[in-house]
């Protein structure tokens, strides 16, 4: 899959579940947690849609709509 027909369920599932256990890692960790649950559930995330995401786990410390984040 590439980001155009992305599972937007799939990743807000790795995004709750690495936010749920990241708060406070470094951005490097969270980004490598992403990776590694997209890879896990079998999805393709551009390494920008990875920044993105990281940067707004790391920003809001709190719940993260990676549709929103994402621009979808």
């Amino acid at each position: 899959m590439t980001d155009t027909n992305i599972d937007l369920e799939a990743v807000q599932a790795v995004v709750d579940r690495v936010t749920s256990w990241q708060d406070g890692a470094t951005e490097g960790t969270v980004e490598d947690e992403l990776r590694k649950g997209f890879s896990e559930v079998g999805i393709e995330v551009s390494e920008e849609s990875v920044t993105k995401l990281a940067d707004a786990i790391q920003d809001r410390h709190g719940a993260v709509d990676a549709a929103e984040v994402l621009g979808r």
